[in-house]
């Protein structure tokens, strides 16, 4: 597996706090526009470099888009998380979300927020046709990143034939899934398999599943963001795993 280091800027409060409190995040500075705002954080873990810009500083840095909330931070990307300590997990019932070139980092962003919410234990993508650790995803996951661990793969099979050897059942989503998701009695390894914005799994990747599953809508109208589709996924299995 390919390693993430690259540096770049984290901003928002929400995930700017999550990554002090995580220990494996290596952070080289803090930039911020107000002293109230570092109020808003727990006293720092560690000793780390802070200074005070404007706004300009921020819109020129970030982009004008971006909704930084007057903070910022210099991170390193996490190293990915490595199958030897995917296996290391022993609860009896793991999840883990398999994404097949979901290139949109605000979906991927969000897809990493649920799949907290519902304790799974790593999110796994392809090096190429996924996003980059960046700030857009780190704000679009809201604090997440530091929580579910990223898996990336140059091979998407591959990394979905280790996962088989580790124990995994691999369900996959599409619209002609010959099961619903309603009537799957989930537990032990699992996982999650979605395919990309519009174009769905490949051919390959369904190949590879042990199942196809199907989300039931009506039949008006049966399209769901991607994001949506995995949050509803992770939310019954997350149901079914519960005692």
């Amino acid at each position: 597996m390919k390693l993430h280091r690259s540096k770049y800027y984290m901003y928002g409060i929400h995930p700017c706090a999550a990554a002090l409190q995580n220990p494996m995040r290596q952070i080289d500075e803090i930039i911020y526009s107000s002293e109230r705002l570092l109020e808003k954080f727990p006293p720092l873990p560690k000793p780390i470099k802070t200074r005070q810009a404007d706004k300009a500083w921020f819109d020129k840095t970030l982009g004008s888009e971006a909704v930084h909330q007057g903070i910022a931070m210099r991170v390193s990307g996490l190293d990915p998380l490595g199958i030897d300590e995917l296996k290391a997990f022993s609860h009896p019932n793991q999840l883990v979300i398999i994404l097949d070139q979901v290139s949109d980092p605000h979906n991927v962003g969000a897809i990493i927020r649920t799949a907290a919410a519902f304790g799974a234990k790593a999110l796994v993508m392809t090096d190429r046709h996924a996003p980059e650790e960046t700030g857009v995803l780190a704000k679009s996951a809201s604090g997440a990143l530091e929580i579910v661990p990223i898996m990336r793969y140059a091979n998407l099979a591959n990394a979905i034939q280790e996962l088989k050897e580790a124990g995994f059942w691999i369900y996959g989503f599409a619209e002609s899934g010959d099961q619903s998701l309603s009537n799957i009695s989930f537990s032990g390894k699992v996982g999650l398999v979605m395919g990309a914005e519009g174009a769905g799994m490949r051919e390959l990747t369904k190949k590879n599943c042990d199942f196809l599953i199907r989300l039931e809508t009506t039949k008006e109208f049966s399209t769901l963001n991607v994001s949506n589709a995995a949050a509803i996924a992770m939310y019954q299995v997350f149901t079914k795993f519960t005692p």
